[in-house]
């Protein structure tokens, strides 16, 4: 009998995966803070700053012109709007608080919140505010919703029970747009029912990519609810 000869197995080749430092971000003139393995600061992924000449106005009817975005959510927002306006319970009440905040203005509001004193920790402040560099915001693609009819709720927990912020949570991913950070998410971050950031109603969509892209790992990670498949 000719013996069988044994195959000899195959070793797969040692792929070194190198391993991605993360460098120390300076905070609020207090000192160097370093951010996660993961590039998280305070549990915020990082985002670029998108330069003003890259942004547009939104419609008129938020309010004022001092809120601007980014021009591929455009068509959409306008939609939302159109279908807002055409509700008799929120028609005409839908305004924005907050849209493109630049790294600066952002580090004016994440670093105005701490005590002057120094009391406060980042921790404690990150909650709430994303740190410069950190926040949604500066992509321009993110409105912070309110309403006219109840202004107190503004950047509020209350707004989720004002007709508008309903509205949004029933009809906003129609229009592509997600609430970035539901109660109780896993990233542990304040519930913000205010806060949605588009990324188009269907990947093929004009736009939809690059906004899809920057907020890859977060919607992968930290599902937004309601979100947009």
């Amino acid at each position: 009998m000719v013996p069988i000869a044994t195959p000899t197995p195959v070793v797969p080749p040692v792929v070194l995966v190198p391993r991605v430092t993360v460098q120390p971000v300076a905070l609020c003139g207090r000192g160097m803070v370093q951010p996660g393995a993961d590039g998280r600061l305070f549990n915020h992924f990082a985002y670029p700053d998108t330069p003003a000449s890259a942004l547009v106005d939104a419609p008129a009817s938020l309010g004022g012109g001092s809120c601007k975005v980014h021009p591929a959510m455009l068509v959409d927002l306008g939609r939302l709007l159109a279908a807002a306006d055409a509700d008799p319970a929120v028609a005409g009440t839908l305004r924005a608080v907050s849209c493109h905040r630049s790294e600066a203005l952002q580090r004016q509001t994440f670093c105005g919140g701490i005590g002057r004193d120094g009391s406060g920790s980042f921790t404690e402040r990150a909650w709430a505010s994303a740190p410069p560099g950190h926040s949604e915001h500066a992509t321009g693609y993110v409105i912070d919703f309110g309403t006219s009819t109840s202004r107190a709720c503004d950047a509020e927990a209350c707004f989720a029970a004002t007709p508008a912020g309903r509205w949004l949570r029933a009809n906003a991913a129609s229009f592509g747009f997600e609430m970035s950070f539901p109660a109780g998410n896993r990233q542990q971050v304040k519930w913000e029912p205010w806060h949605w950031r588009w990324v188009g109603t269907a990947t093929a969509q004009a736009g939809a990519p690059v906004a899809r892209g920057l907020f890859a790992e977060a919607r992968t990670r930290f599902p937004a609810e309601p979100g947009v498949r």
